[in-house]
């Protein structure tokens, strides 16, 4: 995953959702943020951004947050990105030998991230990025996510019916030490990953290094149930 036209700022606001106000070479510049996630962790006044500028004259606003600087860490914030790097992985051979990769692909009532197949057996792989830490340990989800409980359960079902099924945190960082779900923030969420691991559905973690202008999946991280 790599990103052209990255230039530094300093973070200043967030009035909402989809904007950031953001100090950008001595200028206030609005900026798109590409996670509509909390993120009050990653964004307090007079943190060090990343902002990606717009090549497109029509755009509302000229430049997207992309990655924030966190003590030491660098995180990159941008929900397109764990999908694009595993398509990039699981090409290169992140799962081993496969064939026929297809992103989006409908199950059921469920549409999953990505589809292939593996020693013969089809099978369906379900991306969830991870941007909250503390002290190196990371949770998911950071907000209630009823959507991607609904997307554990088709793969329960998918996995009963005979399909390969994973679920693959991208922890959207390095280093960290593990990951586990955030039930203080959605235990119905924490429930039926334990109830996927149970039904044989393979949970996985990655970590990511990340520079201003990439990220990359690179090292497996413990999954603590």
């Amino acid at each position: 995953m790599h990103y052209e036209n990255m230039t530094c700022g300093t973070f200043l606001s967030r009035p909402n959702r989809f904007i950031a106000h953001i100090e950008i070479d001595g200028k206030e510049e609005i900026c798109h943020v590409k996670n509509t996630g909390r993120c009050r962790e990653l964004l307090p006044r007079g943190a060090k951004v990343y902002c990606q500028r717009s090549v497109n004259p029509n755009r509302k606003t000229k430049f997207d947050l992309i990655a924030v600087q966190k003590d030491s860490l660098l995180i990159n914030m941008d929900s397109q990105a764990p999908n694009a790097a595993v398509k990039q992985w699981l090409a290169d051979g992140g799962l081993g030998p496969i064939a026929h990769l297809r992103p989006e692909t409908k199950h059921g009532d469920s549409r999953f991230d990505f589809s292939f197949e593996k020693d013969g057996i089809p099978c369906f792989l379900e991306v969830k990025g991870c941007t909250l830490e503390n002290d190196g340990i990371c949770a998911f989800p950071d907000a209630p996510t009823e959507r991607g409980t609904k997307h554990i359960r088709g793969l329960i079902e998918a996995k009963r019916e005979g399909y390969g099924a994973y679920i693959l945190f991208v922890i959207q960082m390095s280093p960290v030490k593990y990951l586990h779900p955030n039930d203080l923030t959605d235990p119905q969420f924490g429930q039926a990953l334990r109830e996927a691991a149970d039904a044989g559905v393979e949970i996985l973690a990655m970590d990511c290094k990340i520079t201003p202008n990439t990220m990359e999946i690179q090292n497996p991280v413990a999954v603590q149930l």
